[in-house]
């Protein structure tokens, strides 16, 4: 899945070259080794890198030991920018893989996935997708992809020892977010942490924001995507720029936010060095393994808002995972059943052995294993009360490039929040206008 404006899920560092690895099931014996007859090869393509890799081939080993008739070779491509052109590139040459994972939302959009996928809305299981991910792999009312993975949050890691220690509580609004600032602030605790070395880390307080933008305005997405509605004039959509600026002004960030990475956000917050860290919840893992003492020391909490009583989540779906229409004859229907593997509840628990879930699956039957860290629970409670909201990049194509650099700015002091805003709309325009978008 691609984060915000141009990242994958974040955050790891593409691999220059592909490579393949082959699998072959611990049951195969029956059937003789990789191209004995009667047994059949797929290939899956994924993402290189410890949040994808290890997914796929936890997936294909486990769907290889309850399918012995099939063999699934996993490929490994580069992430970013590079991976995009490689599925992009073989999909065009007829040269895609039998299955291969890719984002879902406006970069699924952008496949075009009525050309090159293989619809598969009449098979059995897409009627149990949630409903926060199936629109996310739909295109002309057909569904063409399984879930490689679980949801994520959009919001606050916090250190509950920090909060224990100074009797706060989780804020619902964007005031008392403030307030609890300034009492971490007077202990002598980095209020809020950001960690601009790495820019992308740089979106959440305007992409996680969504969820208030859309309940303060209703159809939001809509007009945005017409055309109608604009950041720097629209003062819900404004607020995200607004809480950037606002944080800096105060004083509120660790003294090396411009040169702080990923890294050293995700220590400083298990060790509570700051308090607060604006971030996806597929951190969660991350920080854990860093400070083990985050599985219970580490909270979450969303973005808080300007009312308590519409407090909830922006949500980003897992990547999805397709066949292309070069797939055919009895690999079409292996492949199909991969997909099914995926999207069920032995597919849950195969990803999940792979790597803690960073939020509920978006598969009916799926559960949580009960011993994740304590983040994630609290992600899962706003998902059992419906109080989430899908991020704006899986509700309209329009999209720009330049967000991240444009919130570095502004959460540094050099640009004021409405000139970033103002900012960001000419630059979405551009984006929409190249798409060749209506009422652009």
């Amino acid at each position: 899945m691609r984060f915000g404006i141009t990242t994958h899920r974040p955050p790891v560092l593409a691999a220059l070259v592909a490579f393949t690895l082959s699998l072959t099931a611990c049951s195969a014996g029956d059937l003789g080794s990789s191209g004995d007859e009667g047994e059949l090869t797929l290939t899956f393509l994924v993402p290189t890198g410890p949040d994808s890799l290890p997914v796929g081939e936890q997936l294909a080993q486990d769907f290889m030991e309850a399918n012995p008739d099939v063999e699934i070779t996993v490929e490994a491509r580069p992430g970013g920018a590079e991976g995009d052109n490689v599925v992009k590139t073989r999909l065009a040459t007829g040269d895609m893989a039998d299955v291969f994972q890719y984002n879902t939302g406006s970069l699924f959009q952008a496949i075009n996935p009525g050309q090159n996928l293989v619809p598969l809305t009449d098979e059995g299981w897409t009627g149990g997708l949630d409903d926060l991910f199936a629109p996310t792999v739909t295109a002309d009312d057909e569904v063409y992809g399984a879930p490689f993975g679980s949801n994520m949050g959009g919001g606050v890691l916090y250190n509950r020892q920090v909060y224990a220690d100074l009797g706060l509580e989780v804020p619902t609004t964007w005031d008392a977010f403030m307030a609890n600032n300034e009492a971490i602030s007077d202990a002598g605790i980095a209020p809020v942490i950001q960690t601009y070395q790495d820019t992308w880390t740089s979106q959440l307080f305007v992409l996680a924001d969504f969820h208030n933008v859309e309940a303060e305005e209703p159809g939001f997405a809509e007009r945005y995507t017409a055309n109608d509605a604009k950041y720097a004039t629209t003062p819900a959509a404004l607020r995200g720029f607004q809480h950037l600026q606002d944080t800096h002004d105060a004083g509120y960030l660790n003294e090396d936010f411009a040169s702080a990475t990923y890294e050293d956000g995700l220590r400083m917050i298990g060790e509570g060095e700051g308090a607060h860290y604006p971030m996806l919840t597929n951190a969660i893992t991350p920080v854990v393994e860093a400070v083990p003492a985050a599985e219970d020391d580490m909270g979450f909490f969303a973005l808080p808002g300007e009312d308590a009583a519409m407090n909830g989540l922006t949500a980003w779906s897992p990547g999805g995972v397709y066949i292309p229409t070069t797939t055919e004859g009895e690999k079409l229907e292996a492949s199909k059943r991969f997909l099914a593997f995926i999207a069920s509840p032995a597919g849950c628990e195969s990803i999940s052995r792979a790597q803690t879930p960073s939020g509920p699956y978006p598969v009916e039957g799926c559960e949580l294993p009960g011993d994740v860290p304590q983040a994630v629970v609290d992600t899962q409670s706003y998902f059992e009360d419906d109080a989430v909201t899908p991020a704006l990049e899986f509700l309209t194509p329009v999209k720009g490039p330049a967000l991240e650099q444009i919130a570095v700015e502004v959460g540094s002091g050099i640009r004021s929040a409405q000139s970033g805003a103002e900012l960001y709309d000419e630059d979405v325009e551009k984006q929409a206008q190249q798409l060749g978008l209506d009422g652009w």
